[in-house]
């Protein structure tokens, strides 16, 4: 296939320049080859160059091809093409803030993703510049140990683009058992309580009384159904959670009879199939494709409308229990989402909410999506780091009533 020759502006850097912003963008995470920079070339030339909005849509058209990479990207683009005192700024966004400071904020995932993508780019040696010489380094495995612990217990939505691969490894080795749960029928064994029929019918064909029959209860295991919440405010979270569904999924001896995992946001999405291959990244990115409603709106009720109309008799039979990611931040009717929450309820064994905003120590049920959700859950859970979900396994054995869950409803009940 032959092109046509480009129609650039006199200055030969502007390709360079095109050239270094998309190594930035595959350092961010966001996918940009060879074949994206040519395009990305020939849409500035198609477009030009003597309007810098025209400028941008031309960047991103060429690089952004999925929902979530369109904040990093225009991210990079403010900070490398539109602020002269970009490097300046990524310094500030990289500073750690001081607690109790109203003035200072955190920097947003994209801005810290950027940031340490630009700062990459700056801090890269020349070619012509020759390297110094290894040092010896004494590595400190206290340190190392300090910094994964550190790395547990950090939120999905403050990490870095290294610190969530790393993240994202620690999930796929994660496992969620879950006791059996006992049945009405009984299995012959050398062990258990006597069975006087099994008994008396040996007997009978004997025509003596021999040895005692025993029986034991049979068991069988659970379906786990995950709905996870994808709209915009839980981006991060629903990414990483996804990471650990397919762990889940995929791991054998851990009791589950099945897993299957729906996304929602406007709409409801099946995505078990998606998630039951082994590649993660290929398994992840089949599922983006085929939920179209990534980083939109949120509503929860018609969506579990749709789950209970057309799923839950196909996945909740059998004491199957119920893993609900969301925020709770419904942009619909509440009183919906109420209803279609209590038939969820009724209709699984348990309900296990797992809420990122239960992070902050001053939360309270004032939203009108969790004060609806709050009474048909059974569990109550923060998810938002991996220690978290390295929780869910205990919460899962856990015995009585949820303490968190209780105080939620105290405050209903109170008008808080």
């Amino acid at each position: 296939m032959e092109y046509a020759p480009l129609d650039l502006p006199d200055d030969p850097r502007l390709a360079g320049n095109i050239a270094h912003f998309a190594a930035a963008l595959r350092r961010a995470g966001v996918p940009a080859g060879p074949d994206r920079v040519l395009l990305a070339v020939r849409a500035v030339a198609a477009a030009g160059f003597t309007d810098r909005t025209d400028f941008a849509h031309a960047l991103e058209a060429a690089f952004v091809r999925r929902p979530e990479h369109r904040t990093v990207f225009r991210q990079l683009f403010r900070l490398y093409w539109r602020d002269p005192r970009f490097l300046e700024h990524m310094m500030g966004l990289l500073t750690p803030t001081v607690r109790g400071v109203q003035e200072e904020r955190r920097a947003r995932p994209a801005e810290k993703r950027a940031a340490e993508a630009l700062l990459g780019e700056a801090d890269r040696p020349r070619p012509e510049a020759p390297e110094p010489p290894p040092e010896a380094v004494e590595i400190d495995a206290s340190a190392t140990a300090s910094a994964r612990e550190r790395l547990r217990t950090l939120d999905f939505e403050q990490m870095s683009t290294a610190e969530m691969a790393e993240a994202k490894r620690m999930l796929a080795t994660l496992r969620l058992p879950v006791p059996p749960l006992p049945t009405r029928r009984k299995a012959a064994s050398s062990t258990g309580r006597i069975d006087r029929r099994a008994t008396l019918r040996a007997s009978l064909r004997r025509g003596e009384l021999g040895d005692l029959r025993r029986h034991v209860t049979k068991a069988r295991w659970p379906n786990l159904v995950a709905l996870c919440d994808i709209s915009g405010s839980m981006s991060s979270y629903s990414r990483a959670l996804l990471h650990f569904l397919h762990a889940v999924s995929n791991a054998k001896g851990q009791g589950w009879a099945e897993v299957h995992s729906f996304t929602f946001g406007t709409r409801l999405t099946n995505v078990t199939r998606h998630l039951r291959t082994r590649d993660v990244d290929a398994g992840l990115a089949a599922a983006g494709a085929q939920a179209t409603d990534w980083e939109g709106g949120t509503r929860i009720g018609d969506s579990l409308h749709a789950f209970n109309r057309d799923w839950s008799r196909r996945v909740l039979g059998q004491g199957a229990v119920v893993l609900l990611v969301t925020d709770g931040l419904e942009r619909g009717n509440p009183e919906r989402l109420g209803f279609e929450a209590r038939r969820l309820h009724l209709t699984a064994r348990r309900v296990i909410w797992l809420n990122p905003l239960l992070r902050w120590d001053g939360f309270a049920p004032k939203a009108a999506g969790v004060r609806a959700l709050l009474p048909h859950v059974d569990l109550l859970r923060a998810g938002h780091s991996v220690a978290a979900l390295e929780g869910l396994a205990a919460a899962l054995d856990a015995g009585g009533d949820d303490a968190l869950l209780a105080r939620m409803r105290a405050s209903l009940r109170g008008g808080g």
